[in-house]
């Protein structure tokens, strides 16, 4: 049989441990794969790759994808029509499509068409509702506390508080476990709204205490008598706002309220980078060995899930429609030591 694959959207660290492994595997069982370059846009522009396991020998320690990615809809770029006709012309029996919640929208869409699709989820915010963990979050997360701990440091040798934007563009979870695991001493996220004058009360019962506040927001906060997240860079291919920069407006805010010289620091995609972790390489190891197994068994239209500790597949569909966000419960706890 032969298979096409595909990275979608943003890059995560692991995509290339579910590339090799998908390989590896399908190699011992004689299956051939063509890879596309650049998601969706190398699909429909049929910009193919083979990929043979010679290939894929040491790239699983490797961030980034040696398929290359891109935010492209391809129903923007005659839809099913064109990705059938794509697939069929390398006599293709299906498609494994490695993305987060926009890459799996367009795979189910494309399910219902009728193209033949096995969907391996992939986000750092760890969003998707119907897998436990996503590859790249640990990443991510592990990054993001390095560099508030680096914070850290400057902030209290000149007395600052300092303000760690991390990557979360409708949940909070990066912030949550790096915020905690780095100490922070008040963390924002898009699901639980606190006011500047809270925000601000925290950030002095620590200055009090002659320590350098840390605040951890996640990109996708909302502040208070806003409706919409900070974003002034327009919109994505898939429609949805380019955020970046709350940091900058709630530190200019905690500076004019408290008297206290702030700093802010934007992560962005340096937590996308760089060597994943040996939890991420192994969690993307079995998406991809379970993913190619069910191309092979013909499960179109499910997807590999982290359930507990095993893998499992789902339904397309259950990644989609409502994001996994943090309980109420797991920010409380973290509340407990604010301030």
């Amino acid at each position: 049989m032969r298979f096409g694959i595909l990275t979608s959207g943003g890059d995560a660290p692991g995509l290339n441990a579910v590339i090799r492994s998908i390989v590896r595997l399908g190699d011992t069982k004689g299956h051939q794969f063509v890879g596309f370059k650049n998601g969706w846009e190398g699909l429909v522009e049929n910009n193919t790759m083979p990929i043979l396991r010679k290939d894929v020998k040491g790239i699983a320690s490797l961030g980034g994808t040696i398929l290359g990615t891109s935010r492209t809809n391809p129903f923007d770029h005659g839809g099913p029509e064109r990705v059938a006709e794509v697939l069929d012309s390398h006599e293709l029996d299906g498609l494994i499509a490695i993305g987060g919640e926009g890459t799996l929208a367009a795979a189910q869409r494309l399910v219902d068409a009728g193209i033949k699709i096995v969907g391996v989820p992939k986000t750092v915010d760890n969003d998707l509702s119907a897998t436990d963990y996503t590859f790249g979050f640990d990443t991510a997360v592990q990054i993001a506390t390095e560099s508030m701990d680096r914070l850290r440091s400057t902030g209290e040798a000149h007395g600052r508080c300092m303000v760690a934007e991390v990557m979360g563009r409708n949940v909070g979870w990066i912030a949550l476990h790096s915020g905690m695991a780095a100490g922070a001493h008040v963390i924002l996220i898009p699901e639980n709204p606190m006011s500047m004058d809270e925000v601000c009360d925290y950030v002095m019962q620590a200055h009090e205490r002659g320590r350098a506040p840390l605040v951890c927001v996640a990109e996708g906060y909302i502040l208070e008598g806003e409706r919409d997240p900070y974003s002034e860079r327009g919109l994505d291919a898939f429609g949805r706002p380019r955020l970046g920069g709350i940091s900058l407006v709630i530190a200019d805010e905690i500076e004019k309220r408290t008297g206290i010289e702030t700093r802010f620091a934007i992560f962005g995609h340096i937590q996308r980078g760089g060597t994943p972790t040996s939890y991420d390489r192994v969690l993307a190891t079995r998406f991809g060995l379970n993913a190619v197994e069910a191309a092979i068994d013909g499960d179109w239209g499910t997807m590999v899930a982290l359930r507990g500790t095993d893998i499992l597949r789902v339904p397309l569909s259950d990644a989609l429609g409502e994001l996994k966000t943090v309980p109420a419960e797991r920010y409380a706890e973290a509340a407990k030591l604010f301030g």
